[in-house]
């Protein structure tokens, strides 16, 4: 993983993931299945995209 990376907003996460609801992204976080995120000391989460891609990768089908 590059640190020259992008830090994701969950906002943007959920758009790249073709518009998933925030209330679905935190869910799958309460579940823990959603994708690694980082909490800066003001509360927000980000998630690099690197780790985002990693994410989706795991899941794909037939793999």
């Amino acid at each position: 993983m590059s640190r020259r990376d992008d830090l994701l907003t969950v906002p943007e996460v959920c758009a790249e993931l073709g518009g998933v609801s925030r209330r679905t992204f935190y869910r799958w976080r309460e579940l823990g299945r959603a994708p690694a995120c980082i909490q800066l000391p003001n509360l927000e989460l980000r998630v690099w995209r690197s780790d985002l891609l990693a994410w989706l990768d795991a899941r794909r089908e037939g793999k």
